[in-house]
């Protein structure tokens, strides 16, 4: 049956460049409204509506498969639920969600108190701060050292500038500070009479640490460190004995960190060591020795120390090595923990100052993600850490250093139901086309049929050295219980095989992660989990770009393909140095302003500047207007090219949710619904709604 809804044709108006003797057309410039971030531009916001009307009348004849999906999503997750209570001070801190709630309540009571529930006191009320708004986030939350004042940031368009108020604890009065543009943690210092922050400037980049004294204008803040370089950006944080504020700044391959005393904020700042160009390091202090994290010998980093008062004179604690990957290090007052990865599995390990020596924590299943959860206190006895795998719930249990006795605290809960003993899981390797076997994680019913009759729903991201865990999801659940495998491609450009596994899917190694992907796919064809044609794929910003590269290389193999925000104008963007994070990026991707040759490179993937007259698979392509990552004219453009030159009748949808950032819908019960949407289209383009659940409506348009 062919859908007589018309796709939504975006015009063409003439747009030109030229670039090292290269010219560049983009007849969908226009999309991008002249006034950013304001969106007013009559033409850009009528095309974009009439996408959404679009969508909505297509996704209108699924709306008992959305709903039926999401009322299983939402079964998973219980409605009353609570975060496990822990000692921070004088109090005890945990957060809860309330039956029918989209957001958290934050709660504290003094040790000791009865837990009856008569020595509570809410402390943020993200309902109530919600209320009214399309769209709601909390940002950072801080707790004067007394106790007695919250600092707290949030945002209410998606735009990721964070408005911070100050709230009296005792009294429940608002001190009339009100902080705009906040991008940053929050940092009291140690006589409560100031915070330290990083606002955000035009450009959405945080260039300034300031120093925020109570009471007084914020025009009047001190500015205590500011980042020339357009390309680097500043945030702050309290080192873990909280004697020091750091001031860091960088980019993605290069750091460099400040700290001044919490009790002196003005005092001139100590520079451990000038930055060196794609060097990172990040910092910690213990009774006066710096302990530091750097990639200065190794891409895998390596910890080293150096005493206060010279602190670029480094010492090795731990060498790096080619089997460790050192992601992380949390010192404490008698011991230190790092944490880090070996042959891509998390590991965590204890060691005393003295000897180094390490206790290395062991973990029951062949897969999984562990790690520290919230430590908030120096001098301790006992770690709390989460633990969980693809086919068993997050975990939050407390380590008691003396013995290593483990203490369960709570097992994430599924109201409607889970057997892990129905599901099976596998780390896999694939065999890419250059030789380099490439782990996959899989999941997937007991009784799955190894004969390629199945679905799969393969999800990638491979970039900034992000990994994708193999952590336990409660929404993939609704597609493996209809006989999808669910698998995560790890492919290069995330660290999930340590930091030359990201390097190798950069700059001139970018194609590395596209190939790898489909070498995946086709991998995982091969193994008989599923069949050309009857893959769902998704990715999400970086994630979209790869997407964007794998529908125009190999169109043939999905079935259905989500793209949510998707970097996909990959060239333009980076040649725009006035847009907020592109200056930054250009250590990722390339810059094609000065480099010939990076504009060259770019050029050849882009997803945008690379669609071509050939059949394109289903795609549902998502995105925000108010988002500062992936602005909204990359994913507009992009299906306006596709809807020009596409030869199929495949249906191709865009969703831009007008009131919301780079993350989508806020509140968990509207993205949850989000997910079920996703879910719905990929059962509708492959053959597989239920029966009264849109079944009858197949055809997509020339879309």
């Amino acid at each position: 049956m062919t859908d007589t809804l018309q796709p939504p044709r975006a015009a063409q108006r003439p747009h030109r460049s030229v670039h090292h003797n290269r010219t560049l057309d983009d007849p969908w410039a226009w999309l991008r409204d002249p006034g950013y971030p304001e969106v007013t531009d009559r033409d850009v916001l009528d095309y974009l509506t009439a996408e959404n009307t679009y969508f909505q009348a297509h996704m209108a004849a699924r709306k008992s498969q959305v709903d039926a999906l999401f009322a299983e999503m939402k079964g998973r997750i219980k409605e009353e639920d609570g975060s496990v209570p822990q000692k921070d001070g004088a109090y005890v801190y945990w957060s809860t969600f309330e039956a029918g709630e989209q957001y958290r309540r934050h709660w504290r009571r003094k040790v000791g108190a009865a837990e009856d529930g008569s020595a509570d006191e809410l402390i943020v009320d993200e309902p109530a701060l919600a209320e009214g708004k399309d769209y709601f986030r909390l940002g950072s939350v801080a707790i004067s050292n007394d106790d007695r004042l919250l600092a707290y940031a949030i945002d209410d368009n998606g735009s990721e500038r964070y408005t911070v108020r100050i709230r009296n604890l005792e009294t429940g009065e608002m001190l009339p500070d009100v902080m705009p543009d906040v991008l940053s943690a929050l940092v009291w210092t140690r006589d409560d009479r100031a915070l330290v922050y990083a606002p955000a400037n035009a450009q959405w980049r945080t260039d300034r640490a300031m120093l925020h004294r109570l009471g007084s204008d914020v025009a009047q803040d001190v500015m205590l460190y500011h980042e020339a370089d357009e390309g680097f950006r500043v945030s702050v944080g309290l080192t873990c004995a909280e004697n020091w504020i750091v001031i860091a700044t960088g980019d993605h391959v290069t750091s460099e960190v400040r700290l001044v005393p919490a009790g002196d904020p003005t005092a001139a700042p100590i520079l451990v060591s000038a930055r060196v160009p794609e060097r990172e390091y990040d910092v910690d202090e213990h009774e006066g020795w710096l302990y530091i994290r750097a990639n200065d010998t190794h891409p895998n980093f390596r910890l080293a120390r150096a005493r206060i008062e010279t602190p670029d004179q480094w010492e090795e604690v731990l060498p790096a090595s080619d089997a460790f990957y050192l992601t992380d290090f949390s010192l404490f007052k008698r011991f230190y923990v790092t944490e880090g990865r070996e042959n891509g599995l998390d590991q965590v390990e204890i060691r005393d100052y003295a000897t180094n020596t390490p206790k290395r924590l062991d973990f029951p299943e062949a897969s999984y993600v562990a790690g520290l959860d919230d430590n908030p206190e120096y001098d301790v006895d006992t770690l709390r850490l989460s633990y969980e795998s693809m086919v068993t719930p997050e975990t939050i249990f407390d380590y008691r250093l003396a013995d290593g006795h483990r203490e369960t605290l709570k097992v994430r809960e599924i109201p409607s139901g889970f057997d892990p003993g129905l599901y099976a899981t596998q780390r896999l390797t694939v065999t890419a086309r250059d030789g380099t076997p490439i782990p996959v994680s899989v999941l997937h019913r007991r009784d799955h049929p190894l004969d390629g009759s199945r679905p799969l729903y393969l999800y990638g991201y491979g970039a900034y050295g992000i990994a994708i865990e193999p952590g336990f999801g409660t929404t993939r659940l609704s597609l493996v219980d209809r006989g999808f495998a669910f698998a995560i491609a790890h492919i290069r450009g995330g660290d999930d095989l340590g930091q030359q596994w990201y390097k190798d899917g950069k700059l001139e190694k970018r194609t590395n992660t596209f190939n790898d992907f489909v070498d995946v796919a086709k991998g995982l064809i091969a193994l008989g989990y599923t069949s050309a044609g009857k893959i769902a794929t998704s990715g999400g910003s970086a994630g979209g770009e790869l997407m964007g590269a794998i529908v125009n290389s190999d169109p043939d193999l999905w079935g259905a393909v989500v793209a949510h925000v998707p970097f996909v104008d990959v060239l333009n963007t980076m040649l725009d140095e006035t847009l907020p994070l592109t200056p930054g990026e250009w250590p990722e991707w390339g810059n094609p302003i000065e480099d010939a040759a990076a504009y060259d490179l770019i050029a050849s993937y882009s997803p945008y500047d690379n669609v071509k007259a050939q059949a394109y698979p289903p795609i549902l392509v998502t995105a925000g207007l108010n988002d500062p990552r992936v602005t909204y004219w990359e994913p507009a453009k992009w299906v306006a090219k596709l809807r020009e030159l596409k030869t199929d009748d495949n249906v191709l949808l865009l969703k831009t949710n007008m009131e919301a950032g780079h993350g989508g819908k806020s509140g968990r019960w509207e993205s949850l619904r989000e997910t079920a949407e996703e879910f719905a289209f990929i059962l509708w383009q492959l053959g597989m709604e239920e029966a009264g659940q849109g079944a009858g409506d197949h055809g997509g348009g020339h879309g």
